[in-house]
């Protein structure tokens, strides 16, 4: 929602301090919950909840990548928050400065980080997922915009953002298919769980893309006609695009918890 308001802010009009707050509610409950996982972490890496409350765990996961990565999300989220709270183009910026730590702590951890490419992984990897953010971010402020906003208004907002996803959907499928590439070892790795996982969040992406275009070319460009039939068709689109990108997040939290390529 923090690149969503840097981009098209200006274009929000009645429904601006809504969606404003709510990305800070967000953001705040952001908080919460990395630190909630921070102190889970001990538990999962001794496979036991009293590890919260052992202090040689604890100690462990201080040491470790994890906690690194911890700490760039707690400071992006509080830029984040300080951008959102500004209301300016500097607070614009300095939002966005928060977005970029959060994603890039994602680098620290996970499989591209012990990848003997792990420069050409990380920066494939935030690309992907700076994309993916700006995408599932950008569900809610627009299907508010269709609602508040005057026809021509969310028109416009909708058509802005369909004309930039135009241009980064086809860098978000390629950075993904050379993540898989790099990562899978051969075809015969998408018979293992991992591999049918992967499949699971390409078919998810594909299903996107058709929501996507009917959006794009039918329903986005339909709401300057007011028509309040096509502004509930266009947020049942994005209801069930939001639910997708839940579903493929859910699956990828999966796929790299528990699951590796090998």
């Amino acid at each position: 929602m923090a690149i969503f308001f840097a981009l098209f802010g200006r274009l929000l009009t009645a429904s601006g301090v809504l969606l404003r707050r709510a990305a800070l509610g967000t953001a705040v409950l952001a908080l919460a919950f990395v630190v909630v996982q921070y102190g889970l972490e001990a538990a999962r890496m001794s496979g036991e909840l009293s590890g919260v409350f052992d202090s040689s765990m604890q100690g462990l996961v201080l040491q470790s990548s994890t906690a690194a990565a911890f700490a760039w999300r707690l400071a992006g989220l509080a830029i984040l928050l300080a951008g959102l709270r500004a209301r300016s183009d500097a607070g614009a910026l300095l939002s966005l400065l928060g977005a970029t730590l959060v994603l890039c702590s994602f680098a620290l951890v996970g499989h591209t980080s012990s990848h003997p490419h792990r420069w050409a992984l990380s920066l494939l990897l935030l690309t992907h997922l700076a994309i993916v953010a700006f995408w599932f971010g950008a569900l809610v402020p627009l299907s508010v915009a269709s609602r508040r906003e005057s026809p021509s208004a969310a028109a416009e907002i909708t058509d802005a953002f369909s004309r930039l996803a135009l241009s980064i959907v086809p860098v978000l499928v390629v950075a993904g298919l050379v993540l898989a590439a790099l990562i899978l070892k051969d075809l015969s790795a998408l018979r293992t769980t991992y591999g049918q996982l992967l499949l699971v969040k390409f078919t998810g992406f594909a299903l996107l893309m058709g929501l996507a275009a009917l959006n794009k070319w039918y329903l986005g460009p339909a709401l300057k006609t007011g028509d309040p039939r096509v502004g509930v068709l266009f947020r049942r689109s994005l209801g069930a695009e939001y639910a997708l990108i839940a579903a493929v997040l859910a699956v990828t939290a999966v796929l790299t918890t528990f699951y590796s390529p090998e």
